[in-house]
């Protein structure tokens, strides 16, 4: 694998609580940090894009996300992105040539004991190094094409779409 792009777009995985009423912000992206953390054996270019939960993403935000990948070389790259809007996001990332793009995410934010987080970041790099050319979803340990999974909200948790 050529260097890593990384672009963090906010969403749970970087979101920073400060009370019991769940006030929130969305912080500075975590993924530099858990990949120093597990002394990553690659190298990787972190862009700190948006600080946004997802829901309020739009369409230029993801216009903004598509022309940052354009302005850069690399072929591997990972989005963090919040859950909710991410396989929105991943469909409108399509036809980029040989890219292969990949975006996670956590159900729960990174600093939590427990979090997902950690494990979707292993599983979204070790599957941008594997997959074909293309745009995947990477939750829950597997892999998928955006077209073909949904978030369960009921269940918290990403499965595929019936057929």
């Amino acid at each position: 694998m050529d260097e890593l792009l990384i672009i963090t777009t906010g969403g749970t995985i970087d979101k920073v609580y400060f009370d019991a009423k769940s006030d929130y912000e969305v912080g500075a992206p975590e993924i530099g940090k858990i990949l120093a953390a597990f002394a990553a054996a690659f190298s990787y270019q972190v862009i700190p894009l948006l600080r946004k939960d997802s829901l309020e993403l739009t369409s230029a935000d993801r216009q903004l996300i598509r022309s940052t990948i354009s302005q850069h070389a690399h072929r591997h790259v990972l989005i963090t992105h919040g859950t909710d809007s991410m396989i929105e996001t991943a469909m409108q990332l399509g036809g980029m040539g040989d890219r292969r793009i990949v975006l996670t995410g956590a159900l729960n934010p990174a600093r939590f004991q427990g979090s997902d987080a950690v494990f979707n970041i292993g599983c979204a790099v070790g599957a941008v190094q594997s997959v074909q050319a293309g745009v995947y979803v990477v939750m829950n340990g597997r892999v998928w094409e955006p077209h073909k999974v949904r978030k369960n909200r009921a269940q918290n948790c990403f499965e595929a779409l019936p057929d």
